[in-house]
């Protein structure tokens, strides 16, 4: 019996190693047909795959190679938040007032709404936060405060964040657009509103129908022109220059597009809060008798928002497990940046960007992963200036399948080719990471195309087909 048990244990090992053997063998030519096919002539291409378990290497390809990962590198951002921050962890967003409340119920004062970064206020991915609801809930603190009229302002304060702040590495063409907004001590709609396209005829200038929501503090300039059927959107909002109210919209937009909109940035989403709260007391019958602004207005003359002498509720956010899941699932690159700036404050090191990505860097690096290895300038992966290797990416992934909050990332991560992985795509990138299971050993991975010629959709079929050797 003994001897049929131990013949039996060689066996299974002698099998495991023989399918280890056969999985790096087909990793190494699927691997190979993709570098050697003509899209990746003059292209920069690396695998690493590990063990999600032990973190053994199982199949590696130019591992330290430097390449740009686009959105994959949402998956470190997001990791590192769960480590930094923890599964539950909550914004809190401040409504207080300045001054005092008479007998009537006057308040001689402002009203300042005070962020601490939460990029989910005013957003439509949650019930409790949508837009309505959060001015509800405001609404509602006010009047049960005893507050009938407002001989002051509504103030809109970015609290320790000192002003919209835009990655140094973004490049001018994103700014203006939803997936360039800036980051902001005090979100509002994810920092984005929609402009409305009047359409004609192809090479005539389309013009603006108006905004959703209105915007009557800025202008549109219209420099884009209606394009042919299939060049699909390539309409791009850029932000109005300092002192200025004026944003333009450039590039072309296909005729048969259907949405016959544009989502861009809001230019001051402090403001923008502190302007809708206004005029939905004024709605009610609340007056205010000064105008909104914020404390990006305030700095720009030399002036502070004063603290709130009485705060009468606080607004929280989801918590981070199920910031992280729309963050991924959707790409969305304002939560990445404001989860970069938390990691800054919370481990003491500032905020900013910058700040971020320091704290990034200075958590891995004690943990064993060399931070030379992560030339970052941001959080979310927008910059093309972004530099990561893949080996790095997934022992990052790696290190995330013994935490206790792993199947809040796994369940955060999409679903491409039968995969459960994060996808990155900028100009001539496209890259991929995640885990798959093979031969019930669980396997995680991190796969970068740089400089790639051709069509996406090419280069995006030939690296799934390297994956599905994962299988």
């Amino acid at each position: 019996m003994r001897i049929k048990r131990t013949c039996l244990i060689s066996f299974l090992f002698i099998a495991q190693i023989a399918g280890a053997q056969t999985l790096q063998q087909n990793l190494q030519k699927a691997f190979g047909r993709l570098q050697q096919d003509s899209q990746c002539r003059y292209a920069s291409v690396s695998l690493t795959v590990l063990d999600a378990k032990t973190g053994e290497v199982v199949f590696a390809a130019n591992p330290d190679i430097g390449l740009a990962p686009g959105s994959t590198l949402k998956t470190v951002t997001s990791i590192t938040a769960f480590n930094v921050l923890g599964k539950d962890y909550q914004y809190q967003t401040q409504l207080g007032y300045t001054g005092a409340i008479s007998a009537d119920g006057a308040l001689t004062g402002d009203v300042i709404i005070k962020g601490s970064g939460d990029p989910t206020l005013g957003s439509w991915r949650w019930a409790t936060t949508k837009e309505g609801v959060v001015l509800n809930a405001m609404v509602t603190a006010l009047k049960k405060a005893g507050i009938k009229k407002i001989n002051g302002r509504i103030i809109g304060d970015n609290g320790n964040f000192k002003s919209q702040g835009i990655p140094d590495a973004w490049i001018w063409q994103d700014l203006g657009t939803y997936y360039g907004a800036g980051i902001a001590g005090l979100c509002w709609r994810e920092n984005q509103f929609d402009i409305m396209l009047r359409t004609g005829a192809v090479g005539s200038t389309i013009g603006v129908a108006g905004t959703q929501p209105e915007t009557n503090y800025l202008q549109y300039k219209s420099e884009l022109t209606n394009g042919a059927s299939k060049t699909g959107d390539l309409a791009y909002p850029y932000l109005p220059s300092f002192g200025s109210k004026v944003m333009y919209l450039r590039g072309t937009y296909a005729i048969d597009q259907t949405k016959k909109r544009v989502a861009a940035a809001i230019p001051d989403p402090a403001y923008d809060a502190a302007l809708r709260l206004n005029d939905t007391l004024k709605r009610i019958g609340i007056s205010v008798s000064v105008e909104p602004i914020s404390s990006v207005m305030l700095a720009d003359k030399g002036q502070t928002v004063a603290s709130a002498t009485k705060n009468i509720t606080t607004l929280l956010s989801p918590k981070l497990s199920k910031i992280v899941y729309w963050l991924n699932q959707k790409s969305v690159n304002l939560y990445a940046e404001q989860l970069l700036v938390t990691i800054a404050a919370k481990t003491g090191k500032g905020i900013s960007t910058n700040d971020g990505v320091d704290a990034v860097k200075d958590f891995w690096q004690q943990k064993g992963i060399n931070k030379n290895s992560m030339n970052i300038f941001d959080g979310s992966g927008l910059s093309p200036q972004n530099r990561i290797t893949t080996s790095t990416m997934a022992r990052i992934m790696q290190s995330a399948r013994s935490a206790a909050w792993f199947n809040d990332f796994y369940e955060s991560l999409p679903v491409y080719n039968d995969m459960k992985m994060k996808s990155g795509s900028i100009n001539s990138v496209q890259a991929y990471t995640g885990f798959q299971t093979h031969a019930g050993r669980q396997l995680c991975f991190a796969i970068m195309v740089n400089n790639y010629n051709g069509p996406g959709s090419g280069i995006r079929a030939k690296m799934f087909k390297v994956l599905d050797g994962l299988k």
